[in-house]
């Protein structure tokens, strides 16, 4: 699977948000802040892998389907990770 500047740039932005929260940790900042900020990255982490495993079912549904076969077995692996990954 080829990964897009897109997806990488997401990553490079949670990394951001995780040196955030550490400094805002060092700087013994309010609990709710920090847990409001460790929320945000959850979300942002929930939706690259979205991303990532859209991309990589479309992929191989167009893989498969020019192999002259069924796609069933992909879609559901797809959606076994997306469960996954909650």
């Amino acid at each position: 699977m080829e990964y897009t500047d897109s997806m990488k740039n997401r990553l490079r932005r949670i990394e951001g948000q995780i040196r955030g929260v550490l400094s805002m940790m060092e700087q013994t900042k309010d609990c709710r802040e920090v847990v409001t900020q460790l929320t945000a990255i959850r979300s942002a982490v929930d939706r690259a892998i979205g991303l990532v495993v859209a991309a990589n079912l479309e992929q191989c549904i167009r893989h498969e389907l020019e192999q002259g076969q069924n796609p069933d077995k992909v879609i559901k692996e797809a959606v076994d990770l997306l469960v996954k990954s909650r």
